[in-house]
């Protein structure tokens, strides 16, 4: 069940809202999100420096002042809609894992919304603005099964002159990780060409930009993150799997630390 929910003065009232259908992401996908969201952000948010990095990529793109609306889908903890909420007039956060949305900031330009980017393409999910003047979708569409009905309905919650940023990684990634690893992210990422060619499609101007920021982690840090299975593709893994896969990483990289350049695509479409 889907619920709209407000942040403000520490604390949350919600409106359950029941949607016609169930999202596509597969059980494994929620229950992957829900153990990771107390520790997410130490996962994720690597260093201050990053999340700056990242927020001024997004930043350099949507162009968000004060008084735009702004929603973030697949928000997670709020990483970067709380950053976004610095410049806007108020930012819906959506994602389908409840537990992820409980993480956010008490902070009442923040509107949680429990529920997945299928349910806002496709109107089953009310929100508190019927249209936006920027939307973020990061590391979403990996996770849906039919993207460019996806995107044809997120475009439709914008407004005229409206922005929708994909922020995703690319189709391949030279990621420390186990072979059989990075075979099923190949496998199940999409091109962030083909998002641009999708948004096209639904009637948005459609660039796209590659940039990259160098990663260094202790290495048993950075171990015991895969341990963890800080990425959704590694809880299709088992145990006893991941230790073989973290035994391979380890001698492919035998220092005390590991560093890689993390490349992420970014796809701006623009509303006319």
């Amino acid at each position: 069940m889907a619920r709209l929910g407000k942040i403000r003065n520490g604390q949350e009232t919600s409106v359950p809202i029941q949607p016609d259908g169930q999202a596509v992401n597969e059980n494994v996908t929620r229950e992957h999100y829900a153990r990771l969201a107390a520790t997410y952000d130490q996962n994720w948010a690597h260093s201050p420096e990053f999340v700056a990095w990242m927020t001024g990529c997004i930043q350099q793109r949507l162009r968000i002042t004060g008084a735009d609306q702004v929603i973030d889908i697949g928000c997670g903890t709020g990483l970067y809609a709380r950053e976004l909420a610095l410049d806007a007039a108020s930012v819906v956060c959506a994602d389908s894992s409840a537990p992820m949305l409980a993480q956010l900031p008490h902070d009442g330009r923040l509107t949680a919304v429990n529920a997945s980017a299928e349910d806002l393409a496709s109107g089953r999910v009310r929100l508190p603005a019927e249209r936006f003047d920027a939307m973020l979708v990061k590391e979403v569409l990996h996770h849906v099964e039919d993207q460019g009905q996806v995107i044809g309905g997120l475009a439709r919650l914008l407004k005229p002159g409206g922005r929708m940023l994909v922020a995703m990684l690319p189709a391949t990634i030279s990621y420390p990780l186990f072979a059989s690893a990075l075979e099923l992210f190949t496998r199940q990422q999409p091109d962030p060409a083909d998002i641009a060619a999708q948004m096209r499609a639904a009637g948005l101007e459609a660039e796209l930009a590659y940039e990259s920021f160098p990663l260094e982690f202790p290495a048993e840090r950075y171990l015991q993150m895969v341990r963890d299975r800080h990425m959704s593709l590694l809880s299709h893994f088992s145990d006893a799997e991941l230790e073989a896969g973290v035994a391979e990483i380890r001698r492919d990289h035998p220092g005390d630390q590991i560093s890689f350049e993390d490349r992420f695509a970014f796809v701006l479409g623009v509303k006319a």
